[in-house]
């Protein structure tokens, strides 16, 4: 990947209707990957040259942007573009449909980043098996619902809320996303694998994402880990006590879609 300056056009391009569900996923997950955003809509266009040129005339033009974010690693060059969309490109995707940016990932742009990875790989997935994917935005409509849920002693904000609908009826998810930055036990009132376990389990003992989503689905909890050591404590601390969380493995430095969709297959996701 080269970090190139463009200058915008004076004349825009309209966006496609291809581009407007590249606007419709960013929206709805957060900042994507070019790698990610090809891979949406390859069926339809099997060309990645053109994908790669359209993204950078909707750059010029001012719909997308490249968050600076990206740049802050190792080997950034080596590294596929990741776009956002810029205040033009969600005006113009408001003109097309109700946005869905209030139920992207927030807080530390690395850990929104892997969120949206997964949960677009999922969706992507989704798509492929011919099952219907229903983002944050549908489920939270229900009931006009935040995304936390109140608890006993504080609240639970999944990283990512979704649902798929399988042959046999729907399942819910709820997403966390760990990197390690967390400590597996802590006897502070701090946020650990633990405490979030425990959260997860009073969530769905009580039934609580019934009561606050609306939702008639059994809830699963789907935990990425990004080391696989890491996963393996968390399941050492689960003690094989609560078959609704389901801890997968990545062990990717970097999003990579064909990487994750093997493991994130919507067909492997049921326990």
């Amino acid at each position: 990947m080269k970090w190139t300056k463009t200058n915008a056009q004076p004349s825009d391009t309209c966006p496609t209707a291809r581009e407007l569900r590249w606007f419709g996923h960013i929206d709805r997950h957060g900042p994507q990957s070019s790698e990610f955003l090809f891979e949406l809509t390859r069926n339809s266009h099997r060309c990645k040259d053109t994908s790669l040129r359209r993204l950078q005339a909707l750059r010029e033009c001012g719909y997308l942007k490249l968050p600076p974010q990206q740049r802050q690693i190792a080997k950034a060059d080596f590294h596929p573009y990741v776009y956002d969309l810029t205040a033009k490109g969600f005006e113009y995707l408001s003109t097309h449909k109700t946005l869905e940016r209030h139920a992207r990932p927030t807080g530390h742009w690395w850990h929104g980043f892997w969120v949206s990875a997964v949960s677009s790989a999922i969706e992507i997935g989704a798509l492929k098996s011919g099952l219907d994917y229903i983002p944050a935005s549908r489920i939270l409509a229900l009931r006009d619902a935040p995304m936390a849920m109140r608890l006993s002693q504080g609240k639970l904000i999944p990283d990512q809320l979704f649902a798929i609908k399988y042959p046999d009826g729907y399942r819910a998810f709820a997403l966390e996303l760990d990197r390690s930055t967390e400590p597996v036990r802590s006897k502070a009132a701090r946020k650990s694998l633990q405490r979030s376990a425990l959260q997860y389990r009073e969530v769905l003992d009580q039934q609580l994402h019934r009561k606050h989503y609306g939702l008639k689905s059994n809830l699963n909890v789907l935990w990425v880990f990004l080391s696989r050591a890491r996963k393996r404590q968390f399941e050492d601390l689960l003690e094989a006590q609560s078959p609704a969380i389901t801890a997968v493995d990545l062990s990717l430095e970097y999003p990579q879609i064909l990487d994750m969709a093997d493991l994130l297959e919507p067909s492997k996701l049921l326990n």
